[in-house]
């Protein structure tokens, strides 16, 4: 797989409003561009994001299938009554819905979007691998765990990967499941590697989002958490320049750097948003540059994101 996924979260309608044919344009430019990689979700607007990426994707999807990885994650239903949920009838619809909007006969990495404390890992890992044998999905994985789930889920059948947030402001996955993800071989696919835009540089403490896109009502992205985050990367802006590259391009290079990390997700909603995202792939940070980007950073504010219960 390509080291940079495009991922679609952006395309659910949780990011505020766009135009659905530049985003088309964005995916269509990325697969040009090299990228095989594709994640998405059924809760991103409940298969208006597959659909789209399926769309974009339809000639090669139908002409070349096994030249691309198509991922995307099941077992959530925000703002519902039960916000997680991988009992065998949510999973199972999800995946057949995930296979008809996005309009394929496999799905190659499914995932679980987010672990369901009432749904037994075992039991989640024992419907998904009936999925696998019925030849509907190919490979198994989840996102948003920590090791004790993995561990879990493992004792069913192996998981494959892993999708955690991970970015400068938010690195506790560092401490846990990192080290159990590196040590079982489980593959690491990151996503928000650009702090939801925090790292892109593109932010002033004045910077206000639409009430439909989640950041408008996120700790994260007001007040003084938002202030001094954003003096972080003014000064990471400083030192990216210094290597003649822009920030977003070192955010996510840092990413790519770390031990266990093999993918990082970023989206994009205009083609050329894509294309210094993926240069972050031919980025070499060198151990003196890692040890000064933590000093950079050293006073930055840890920071969370949207959860299916919300945001915080």
């Amino acid at each position: 797989m390509s080291r940079i996924a495009f991922g679609t979260w952006q395309l659910g309608g949780d990011w505020g409003s766009f135009d659905e044919d530049t985003a088309i344009a964005a995916i269509r430019h990325a697969r040009e561009l090299g990228v095989n990689f594709f994640d998405t979700a059924q809760a991103y607007g409940f298969g208006k994001s597959e659909a789209m990426l399926g769309k974009a994707l339809r000639e090669e999807l139908k002409r070349d299938r096994d030249n691309l990885v198509i991922a995307t994650k099941g077992g959530i239903k925000p703002r519902s009554e039960r916000p997680r949920d991988s009992r065998r009838e949510w999973l199972t619809q999800g995946i057949e819905d995930s296979l008809r909007f996005l309009d394929v006969d496999h799905i190659d990495l499914y995932q679980i979007h987010w672990p369901d404390s009432d749904a037994p890992a075992e039991e989640t890992a024992g419907i998904l691998q009936e999925f696998v044998d019925a030849g509907k999905i190919r490979h198994i994985g989840v996102s948003n765990y920590d090791a004790a789930g993995l561990a879990d889920f493992d004792k069913t059948r192996p998981v494959e990967t892993l999708q955690p947030p991970y970015h400068l402001f938010r690195r506790d996955i560092e401490t846990d499941p990192l080290p159990y993800a590196r040590e079982n071989d489980i593959g690491v696919l990151v996503y928000s590697p650009l702090g939801s835009g925090l790292l892109t540089g593109s932010f002033t403490p004045e910077t206000t989002f639409e009430k439909t896109d989640w950041r408008s009502r996120s700790s994260a992205f007001t007040g003084e958490t938002f202030r001094r985050n954003l003096a972080v990367v003014d000064r990471l802006k400083e030192f990216a320049a210094g290597k003649g590259i822009s920030v977003s391009r070192l955010a996510i290079a840092w990413t790519l750097a770390q031990p266990g990390v093999h993918v990082a997700i970023v989206g994009a909603r205009k083609a050329a948003n894509i294309e210094a995202s993926l240069a972050a792939a031919d980025v070499d940070l060198t151990a003196d540059d890692l040890a000064e980007i933590d000093r950079l950073t050293a006073d930055a504010v840890p920071v969370s994101g949207a959860s299916p219960e919300g945001v915080v």
